[in-house]
């Protein structure tokens, strides 16, 4: 029988009951869901990995500007920069992850990891992973597995929406589901995967949803590059055996309480936070009028 934890100790228990890797029973969970045989999981993981990484480059070789304005061109200006705070490693895995995510605020192919909002993380992380350490492709999908399996035990002890939790749902998912992949890819330990989980939750606790006039753009481009950054951070601690004081566990509860916890206006809904700015409204102005402009020229007659 495939995945069906509601804990990550329930998946601990498991593997070790199991001797099998981390990644077998989200295998099962997905033969079982879906009805596919093994052969054509491993090769929609595939075709998930190749899209990832279209839209880093996509994001990165064409123009992305979006129809309210608020993206223009992003990853291309931090791709280009001169000036290398930590290493061109550093800049390269921000551009890649703002990359994947500028191309779904300019409606274009990507893949929901968790979901549109937090779409750049994953590639930004994976696509940055392999080309540093020349991970396999068979190691990659095995560690998307493994992502999988993160965000289906977070999406049932607390939420994965950014509408039910906040921001901290999706990017906070998103960045706790590429950590535990950075990991496993690195060779790291079930209990160092699962540290690497919790220390990602405990640094993005509380992070509200307010997206500026409705739209996945501002804040949540630069969100998903910095969930990245905390990614790895995340996963270099566990790596190197500094672990999570309070269970993974306990620190999933914890952020559904504070989801559950959060006012209405801070649950995607544009209504505070960054969204109840001044400019913000000036631009939610900006882009109703641009909207009500497209829908009065397409019912026009001709």
């Amino acid at each position: 029988m495939g995945i069906k934890f509601n804990s990550f100790k329930e998946w601990e228990n498991h593997c070790q009951a199991n001797k099998g890797a981390v990644w077998q029973p989200v295998l099962q969970y997905e033969i079982d869901e879906k009805e596919r045989t093994e052969e054509e999981i491993w090769h929609k993981l595939d075709q998930a990995f190749a899209v990832m990484k279209d839209a880093v480059h996509t994001g990165l070789e064409h123009d992305m500007k979006s129809i309210s304005g608020m993206i223009d061109n992003g990853a291309k200006k931090v791709m280009a920069s001169k000036v290398h705070l930590i290493s061109p490693e550093f800049t390269r895995l921000l551009a890649y992850t703002l990359a994947a995510k500028e191309v779904n605020s300019c409606m274009g192919r990507v893949v929901a990891a968790p979901t549109a909002g937090a779409s750049g993380i994953m590639p930004g992380i994976l696509t940055t992973l392999q080309e540093l350490h020349q991970i396999p492709n068979r190691t990659i999908y095995e560690s998307m597995l493994v992502a999988a399996g993160i965000a289906l035990i977070i999406e049932r002890r607390a939420s994965i929406a950014g509408a039910v939790g906040g921001c901290q749902a999706e990017t906070g998912t998103a960045a706790a589901m590429g950590a535990g992949a950075i990991v496993y890819a690195m060779g790291g330990t079930l209990d160092q995967i699962f540290d690497s989980v919790a220390i990602t939750i405990m640094n993005m606790l509380g992070l509200i949803c307010d997206p500026i006039a409705g739209l996945v753009e501002v804040p949540c481009v630069k969100r998903n590059g910095s969930g990245a950054v905390i990614a790895f951070s995340s996963a270099q601690m566990a790596l190197s055996g500094d672990k999570s004081i309070i269970p993974v566990d306990e620190v999933i509860d914890a952020m559904g309480e504070v989801g559950m916890s959060m006012e209405e206006k801070y649950k995607e809904t544009a209504l505070g936070g960054l969204a109840a700015t001044p400019t913000a409204r000036e631009i939610e102005k900006r882009v109703l009028v641009h909207q009500v402009e497209e829908i009065e020229e397409e019912e026009a007659p001709l």
